[in-house]
């Protein structure tokens, strides 16, 4: 029976390099193996990269493409745009296992050892030279590159205790203590933020990258490594803090681009994905598409806002937390209520102002009530993007002679009255301060005709958040929730300035 005809169970029965030879073995480069294996399953129709949303028309081809082409391949994009998971689900394309001399400290392929451990265990046992199994996750490793990155960590270094206690002169191979890249021969060998690395410690990756040769301490060795390079890299790093040296850049065969999603929808299916939420969030809070839309949007505005260095980029990261704190608001709402479940409220998106502000780095890092300012403002204004795919544009409206669908609502505020939309009001208490406002009942059954009892709430809300945004009312946010008013009212309603006796 050929090698490729064995299944998993009766190639891990083979436990000699004599077994190995009998079933017509042939080793296979790295690089090779992730080109069969990918020809294999597209012609089977399957995805490599399932669950990587918005990049099947972009990055995804273009990673296909570098693998079929057998490159060294970087990553180039901001932070949260999916670069590290594309490289770690690349071990998906590996043989689930392959053979190699067991205890070989390179994983040495027995019928192409490079290590002098598996040479002199070959030569010493020949045909009977034990043979291991080597799993497809044991052939990936990962750095994060940091300005302390030695060479000893990447290539290696002499060991002086390992010479001491095998009573070895520095001048023999033994010796040595390998690194991670020599250790990752036959596997995948991923770099993050390469850029950070200092530049000397680029250097040395040339040969290994082009030649296969290592130099350690005076050790000069033809290691032939079969390793599948992977970097990443951050376009903000060039400038500030580091670059890839150019002979290095040359030498790395594919620089594929990353972005981030190019809709709200594939956003969404990012954030559902990967936001963790317990079965008991899941069953209690129901959260209507449009709060969805506008955690996305909240990212949108980040992404085009004058005051968030888009150098830095807008992580994904930041919709997927906030999400998850939007729901966590309403479980604590509903556990301090003590109602049975809830939907979501356009006030619990206070709830996600934490998840905004260590994940913005601003352009100007001003107080420290900075980015909790710059944070609302970009809830605002998701909610004033959002607010014209449900409601009419209140500035188009506002040039019309006559009432406009917001007259009723608007005059209501103007004779003085206001609205407190508590961060903690029970179902009951909520739907109360919203029903009191003339007007805006019928505003979202006029244009919402379709909205089921719960959402037709959330709607009220959102249309008087809206509003606000539209400078058509005042919203001021209380310790305990939000207020609303008259515009005008506020604004000339000053504090007294009676002296203090």
């Amino acid at each position: 029976m050929q090698y490729n005809e064995l299944s998993t169970d009766q190639k891990l029965k083979i436990s000699t390099l004599e077994e190995l030879k009998s079933v017509n073995y042939i080793p296979k480069s790295i690089k090779q193996e992730l080109r069969d294996n990918l020809v294999r399953i597209k012609k089977e129709g399957k995805n490599v990269f399932e669950g990587i949303w918005g990049y099947e028309d972009t990055v995804i081809p273009d990673l296909e493409r570098a693998i079929l082409s057998r490159h060294n391949i970087n990553f180039l994009g901001l932070r949260g745009q999916a670069k590290t998971r594309m490289a770690r689900m690349m071990t998906r394309l590996l043989d689930e296992y392959i053979p190699m001399v067991r205890d070989a400290p390179l994983n040495d392929d027995p019928l192409d050892p490079i290590s002098k451990f598996a040479r002199d265990r070959i030569n010493e046992h020949g045909d009977q030279t034990p043979v291991s199994w080597l799993h497809q996750d044991e052939r990936y490793t990962e750095k994060l590159a940091t300005p302390d990155v030695t060479i000893a960590d990447l290539i290696g270094d002499v060991d002086p205790i390992k010479a001491a206690s095998l009573k070895l002169p520095y001048s023999d191979e033994r010796v040595i203590h390998f690194g991670l890249v020599p250790r990752s021969h036959r596997g995948i060998f991923v770099i993050n933020e390469l850029p950070d690395l200092q530049a000397r410690i680029q250097v040395a990756l040339f040969n290994i990258l082009q030649e296969g040769d290592i130099q350690i301490r005076g050790f000069k060795l033809r290691m032939p490594l079969d390793v599948q390079f992977v970097f990443t890299a951050n376009p903000e790093d060039y400038t500030n803090r580091g670059s890839i040296v150019t002979p290095l850049k040359d030498r790395i065969d594919s620089q594929i681009i990353t972005h981030y999603p190019s809709s709200i929808e594939i956003g969404k299916k990012i954030t559902e994905q990967e936001a963790r939420l317990t079965e008991s969030q899941k069953e209690t809070v129901e959260v209507y598409d449009l709060a969805k839309n506008l955690v996305e949007q909240v990212a949108i505005e980040a992404r085009d806002s004058e005051y968030v260095d888009a150098k830095s980029g807008v992580s994904a990261r930041l919709t997927i937390s906030a999400y998850e704190n939007l729901v966590s608001a309403c479980e604590r709402r509903i556990l301090i209520s003590d109602d049975k479940k809830t939907n979501v409220r356009i006030s619990d998106f206070i709830g996600v102002i934490p998840s905004i502000t260590g994940k913005v780095e601003l352009v100007y890092e001003g107080e420290q009530e900075g980015p909790g300012i710059v944070a609302n403002n970009l809830v605002g204004k998701a909610i004033r993007s959002q607010f014209i795919n449900y409601f009419p544009d209140p500035e188009k409206e506002r040039k019309k002679e006559g009432e406009n669908p917001y007259s009723t609502i608007k005059e209501w505020f103007e004779k003085g009255n206001m609205v407190d939309i508590l961060f903690n009001a029970s179902e009951k208490e909520y739907q109360k301060e919203l029903k009191k406002i003339p007007g805006l009942e019928k505003l979202v059954d006029s244009f919402q005709k379709t909205a089921h009892e719960g959402f037709k709430y959330f709607l009220m809300e959102f249309a008087l958040f809206g509003l606000a945004e539209y400078s058509m009312l005042s919203r001021h946010q209380l310790e305990r929730g939000m207020q609303f008013k008259d515009l005008f009212t506020s604004m000339f309603n000053l504090p007294d300035m009676r002296d203090d006796e």
